[in-house]
This record gives structure tokens, C-alpha cells and sequence, in this order.
């Protein structure tokens, strides 16, 4: 038997964390490890005392015809990078790695390319945390050095013109 190494057991274990996930459009699923220990999860649903998609049957975005990556604030869900840092206290967080699955909910099949929002990147760069690790495949994945990847190449700036 073969031992799983360290990357692609966390990466299973926010897997099954993804598995909570109340959306119809994306299932995310999010954890934070730091100093080998896992200190927080967190999957993409509605605030705590309101109804998700899932209850409602239908997702306002996709009702509105919104296209994937746009006008989030229309969106129920907290997302799950959002909320494994809400779980977490910032000293658990300074200097950890989260990471991260995407999963399409009607098919069940890993979403390769999957990254965190604007916002969460946002977030997780405010939070600390030193490095992302998102999975393409059961065993391949991609690592986010977030300060040369994501604090260096701002995303928020406007495009040269």
C-alpha cells in the first residue's frame, strides 16, 4: 500500500468538506491547516438562519441569467474560503496554507481551473494565510504563493490601456 501524501490528503479532506455545500452552481469546500493541524473548514451556503438554494430550489443568479464569476453580491452563499477564515482565529491563520475543491453539483465531477474569487482573494490575503493549494484532479492540483501570485499580480488594477 501506498501512503497519500500530505497535499492530496488535505486536498480529500476539503472533498468531503465540499460535500456541505448548499449551492446549485458550485460546490466549494475549504480548510486551513497550519503546522500540520487542521484549523478550520468551511464550504460555500447561505448565512447561518437563512434559507439556501438547495431549500428554495433555484439559484437568484442563474434565475437572472448571470454568468459564472460575476455580480456576486446577488449571490446567498458565503463562500468557503470566506467562511473557514470567519472559523479561524487570525493568529491559527498568519503563515497557513488553505485548501481548496470545486465540484459541479449536477455532474459530481471536479471543476479543474477552479480558483477563489476577487473577493476571497481578498480576504485570504488580508487574513495571512501564506499559500492556496486547489485541486484539478483526484491527485494533480495547483499551489498559490499568495504573495507573488495574488498580492504582486493585483487583479484589481485596470488593464493597461
Amino acid at each position: 500500500m501506498r501512503r497519500i501524501d500530505k497535499e492530496n490528503y488535505y486536498l480529500d479532506i476539503a472533498g468531503t468538506v465540499l460535500e456541505r455545500s448548499t449551492c446549485m452552481r458550485r460546490c466549494y469546500g475549504a480548510i486551513i491547516v497550519q503546522h500540520d493541524e487542521i484549523v478550520s473548514t468551511g464550504y460555500n451556503g447561505a448565512p447561518r438562519g437563512r434559507q439556501n438554494c438547495m431549500d428554495l430550489g433555484f439559484c437568484t443568479r442563474d434565475a437572472m441569467n448571470i454568468p459564472s464569476g460575476e455580480r456576486y453580491e446577488l449571490c446567498r452563499s458565503v463562500h468557503a474560503e470566506a467562511n473557514a477564515i470567519i472559523s479561524a482565529a487570525r493568529s491559527e491563520v498568519l503563515g497557513a496554507t488553505l485548501y481548496m475543491a470545486c465540484q459541479d453539483p449536477k455532474t459530481g465531477q471536479l471543476i479543474p481551473d477552479s480558483t477563489s474569487c476577487s473577493m476571497c482573494r481578498r480576504l485570504i490575503i488580508n487574513a495571512g494565510i501564506k499559500r492556496v493549494v486547489i485541486r484539478d484532479t483526484p491527485t494533480d492540483y495547483r499551489v498559490v504563493d499568495v504573495e507573488r501570485d495574488w498580492v504582486a499580480q493585483d487583479d484589481s488594477l485596470p488593464q493597461k490601456l
